[in-house]
Formats: C-alpha cells, sequence, structure tokens
C-alpha cells in the first residue's frame, strides 16, 4: 500500500480486494473464436446511433433518445441523468462534468470544461488555523460548487434539439419507480455504506431503511433526487444554482462547517474552452487542456511515438517500461504545472509539443526504472467516474465524463436534495507556492478527462477511460492497442492494463520512490518478472484499471463500432 493518502484514486480504492471477487478481470483466453485471447464479448456494430455506458438501462436510455430524433447532446445528458439515478456513487448533480463534442453541421471538435469552483469564503489560512496539512476527503471542506447541471444547461443549449423536461424524464421515473442494482455497482455501494451512515441525509438518501447498502438485483428508490430533476426539468438548470436546491445546500453548509455561500452558485458559470491535440502516427489525439489531466496522454503519446511498440510486442517487458518510464515523466509534469488556468499562466503549448518529448525520452534508461522523477522544464522548447460516448445518425459525437471525484465524493447528502456533493476541493495543495494552491473561487485540479480521434479532418474514435490516476494512463493503453497492436474497439479494452502509483501529484505530496506498478493477470510472468529485475515493484491486481466506453467510426461502410468495458456492468447499444 502506497504510505500516502490514495487521494487521486476512485470511485472507492478501498473495496477493490471486494471487487475481485465480483467481477473478475478478462484473465484467461476465451474460446470465441477471436483473434485476441482477452477479449470478453464482441464489438457491437450499428448503422444509425450508438450509446456506450457503464450501466445498460442508462445505455438504453441514451438510445432511446436517439431513436425518438434527439442527438448526441439530449442523449448524453439523458444518460448521465440516469447513471446519476442507478449508478449515483459515481456520478451524479452534486458534480463535476467536462466534454469534447464533434459538431456535424460546423465540422469542428468543441470543449466544454463544466468544472465547479472553491468556496469564495474559503482559503489557505482556515486548514492552517485548524492544524490541518491536507484538505479532507470527505465532509463540508472538501467541497466544491457541482458544475454538472449548468454543463448539461450548456451542453443543451448549444447542440440539443429535444426539450430538457423529455430528456430527463427517464430518470425521474427511474428515481422514483426504483431500477435493480448490477452486480459491480451493489459492491461500490456495499463499500461505502460505513460511511454513508455517518450522515444522516446520506443513510437516508442511499441506505436501504437508514442502514445497509441494496444488494445485488435489488430495487432502489431515490424520490428525493426525483424532485430535485423534476425541478431542474421544469424550470432549467438555473434553478439549481439561484432556487431551493442552492438554498438548501448553503443552509446545510452554514450548519455543519462547510463556507458556501449563495454566491458561489449564482455567480458559477461553465466555460466553452479549445481542445488541444498532438498527433500519434497519423491520428490527430484530442484532449482538454487544464485544469484537467488530459494533456498527460498526450505528452505520454509524443514519447512512446518515437519507439516502434509493435516491434517490442504488447505487454513485453520492454514495452511496460518504456510505458511507465513515460507516465512517469508527464505526471511529474501534472504535479508541478497542471491548475486553473485563470489563475495563472500554463505551458500547455510547451509540455504536448513534440520538441519537448524528445527531452523527456533522453531521460528514460531503457534498462532501469526511474526512481527520482522530477518535473522537466518545458520552457526550454520555446515554444468514482462515469464515462460515456455517443455518435448519432448525423455522426454529431459526444464524449462526456461526468463524476463525484470519491465513490459518493464527499459522502455528504446536504438535506433532502437526493445526492452527495463532490469532494473536488480535496485536490487542492495547501503549498503557498503550489500552482494549484487552494485560492476563493477557482477550480481545483481535475482527473476527469473525455477524449477523442481525428483522422484525416475526420471524427474516427470518442472515447475515455474513468478512474483517477488511471485515466491518462488508460487513455495511452486504449490509444496503443488499437493503433500499434491493431486490436478492434473491445479488444482494445478488454487487453490486460498496468497501471503506475506513487507518482507527485497537484496536491503537494510527494512522489513515492519509483511508485508501484500493479498489472492485471493477463500480464505475462515473464513480463512482471523482467520488470522486477528492472527495478519497478510490481503486484498483481483485481480492480482499479478503469472503465472504458468506445465507439469507432467506419466512414468507408457506414457503420459504428462500439465497446464497453468488461470490467464494469455497462454496455454499448446501437441501432
Amino acid at each position: 500500500m502506497c504510505r500516502f493518502r490514495p487521494i487521486l484514486t476512485c470511485p472507492i480504492r478501498g473495496i477493490f480486494l471486494l471487487m475481485s471477487i465480483l467481477n473478475s478481470s478478462p484473465i484467461q483466453a476465451f474460446d470465441r473464436g477471436s483473434p485476441h485471447p482477452a477479449q470478453t464479448r464482441s464489438v457491437v456494430f450499428a448503422r444509425q446511433g450508438m450509446v456506450a455506458t457503464s450501466h445498460p438501462l442508462a445505455a438504453q436510455t441514451g438510445l432511446d433518445v436517439l431513436k425518438s430524433g434527439g442527438n448526441a447532446a439530449d442523449a448524453a445528458i439523458a444518460a448521465n441523468a440516469m447513471l446519476g439515478v442507478v449508478e449515483p456513487m459515481s456520478c451524479g448533480i452534486g458534480g463535476d462534468l467536462f466534454v469534447i463534442y464533434w459538431d456535424a453541421k460546423t465540422q469542428k471538435l468543441y470543449g466544454l470544461n463544466a468544472s465547479g469552483r472553491s468556496p469564495f469564503n474559503l482559503n489557505r489560512q482556515v486548514f492552517a488555523e485548524k492544524g490541518l496539512p491536507q484538505i479532507p476527503t470527505t465532509g463540508p471542506l472538501s467541497w466544491s460548487v457541482p458544475g454538472c447541471v449548468d454543463g448539461w444547461g450548456e451542453l443543451h443549449g448549444r447542440f440539443g434539439r429535444k426539450a430538457l423536461a423529455e430528456i430527463l424524464a427517464p430518470a425521474i421515473a427511474a428515481a422514483e419507480d426504483g431500477e435493480p442494482v448490477p452486480e459491480v455497482i451493489a459492491g461500490y455501494w456495499k463499500g461505502a455504506a460505513n460511511s454513508l451512515r455517518k450522515w444522516p441525509d446520506s443513510a437516508a438518501t442511499f441506505l436501504i431503511d437508514g442502514e445497509r447498502a441494496p444488494g445485488v438485483g435489488e430495487v432502489m428508490k431515490n424520490p428525493r433526487l426525483a424532485a430535485s430533476l423534476r425541478k431542474i426539468a421544469k424550470e432549467g438548470p438555473r434553478a439549481f444554482y439561484d432556487g431551493d436546491i442552492a438554498k438548501k445546500i448553503v443552509a446545510f453548509s452554514e450548519k455543519n462547517g462547510g463556507f458556501f455561500s449563495m454566491r458561489d452558485f449564482i455567480e458559477h458559470r461553465s466555460e466553452w474552452i479549445e481542445p488541444v491535440s498532438t498527433n500519434y502516427r497519423g491520428h490527430d489525439i484530442w484532449e482538454l487542456p487544464p485544469n484537467g489531466q488530459g494533456i498527460a496522454a498526450l505528452e505520454m503519446l509524443n514519447i512512446l511515438e518515437q519507439h516502434d511498440l509493435p516491434a517490442l510486442g504488447h505487454n513485453t517487458p520492454e514495452h511496460l517500461h518504456l510505458f511507465l518510464e513515460a507516465k512517469k515523466l508527464a505526471f511529474a509534469d501534472r504535479a508541478k504545472f497542471y491548475a486553473d488556468p485563470a489563475f495563472g499562466e500554463l505551458p500547455v503549448k510547451e509540455l504536448i509539443s513534440k520538441e519537448y518529448a524528445k527531452k523527456q525520452n533522453a531521460r528514460i534508461d531503457p534498462h532501469k526504472a526511474a526512481e527520482d522523477v522530477p518535473a522537466g522544464d518545458p520552457k526550454l522548447t520555446h515554444g468514482d467516474t462515469i464515462y460515456l460516448t455517443v455518435v448519432d445518425k448525423a455522426r454529431n459525437c459526444c464524449s462526456f465524463i461526468q463524476s463525484n471525484y470519491f465513490g459518493f465524493g464527499s459522502m455528504v447528502v446536504p438535506g433532502d436534495v437526493g445526492f452527495a456533493l463532490q469532494n473536488r476541493g480535496a485536490l487542492f495543495a495547501l503549498d503557498d507556492k503550489h500552482a494549484n494552491r487552494l485560492e476563493p473561487h477557482k477550480r481545483p485540479f481535475h482527473t476527469i478527462i473525455p477524449a477523442f480521434i481525428t483522422k484525416e479532418g475526420k471524427p474516427w474514435f470518442c472515447f475515455g477511460v474513468m478512474g483517477g490516476d488511471m485515466q491518462a494512463q488508460g487513455h495511452v493503453q486504449i490509444v496503443t492497442n488499437l493503433i500499434d497492436f491493431g486490436m478492434n474497439v473491445q479488444a482494445a479494452g478488454d487487453a490486460p492494463r498496468a497501471s503506475h502509483s506513487g507518482s507527485a501529484t497537484p496536491t503537494g505530496l510527494a512522489a513515492d520512490g519509483s511508485g508501484q506498478v500493479s498489472v492485471e493477470e493477463g500480464v505475462p510472468e515473464e513480463t512482471v518478472v523482467a520488470l522486477r529485475n528492472m527495478g519497478h515493484k510490481v503486484m498483481r491486481a483485481s480492480g482499479g484499471f478503469g472503465g472504458y466506453q468506445g465507439i469507432l467510426i467506419d466512414w468507408k461502410n457506414g457503420v459504428l463500432h462500439g465497446a464497453s468495458e468488461s470490467r464494469k456492468d455497462g454496455a454499448a447499444v446501437g441501432y
């Protein structure tokens, strides 16, 4: 176990052992006629539209919206609202969201940063006076303003077609009537029960009789959330920030040691931003700039592009060593430079440049794991989460990620609103000199990142991988599995993964030497032994390797290829 707080892992790190029992990794060969032994199911093919999410009901909800005339924006909001009902530990209207959207009409990508900011009344002195060296991961001190609902409003206002009330109707009905809990989500829920019981409104909202988590297949209702969603559907997204919902949150905050004021909610706004990209072997890989961590994936890909990965072989010692060392370099930069760009200029262009990648690549010892990995100097170049994806008939594409950060976020439901507030504020640093230091009305560093790939100026692959630090690492493994190793979209997600932890973090925590490498059982034993001989601290693990969804567009045949993470409960569905 890492010796410092596992702050960048979500949704619920403590139940990974339980999940290894509930949800086995793709570790054995399946006799299904596939050239990829780890592939657990077939690629889903469709011609008109497709939705992929971590819960089958949410995927079907989005598909119903597409089939009834809605577009990718409408379907994404509908699916996300449903996920807030049926997978509430991972997402909900108490969290934030980010979107990369391809608009078929303008033939352009758009980025949406719908993350919230710290309270105006909260500063670093508060924690100094309380004798707290770090921001707690639970409770009101970890809160930032939830950006999800305003994000819905911006996405719907710019690209949506159907009425918001119609889009939210399925989620409202599901919250009112209840839906059965699937296997993986039931495990997450059970792991959070003890923490939820500490807050009366959390227990009343998310536990059966206020005492226990719902079991597998048990129907769970949330009429309080239905009421909040109904208000948003009737009065619009600003009802969340200007009306009774915000007033209830602020009143709860004032009574329970929080620092929210109505000003925090009334002045909250999302921001449309320009996605950034790098070219990887003829494919343009798109991410959003900080305050998220997306550019770490681009930096890693720029380093890996300098090597012949197919010649090395998939999950060989040489392949994984390069991947792990590239990750350390990118995450060292992440720890130093990633923050809210509204509070200082960030070297984004330099960090994702090919010139900088050459300097970073030169720092890698091909035979030895690095133990001390300080951030580079980019100026020398001069110049628990859910992810869902939707592609509609017109080929509008929505890469959409939304989260509470930890499972059930702060663990606090503020009154009878029906949802938990996120704990993203725990990702601020308290170091006065750190770029990501806590300041009033500032967006914290964010782990959740959507991704997108274009090829020859057209959308090609809309995808993402949820899971804290695993997200940027997962993006890189998916991209290389597709492009370097020739896997289809399902095999690319099912292939055994590796994950490195212990890098320095944007909260100011120091790196833990060479860190810890976790690999799934499908990684060959000879690879594990060789990596250990190189100095990597390798352990086999089940759970914690992310949650992937992806849709690829085959323009030649007019067909969509969909995939859904076999480590989760989800599905890709199309028509």
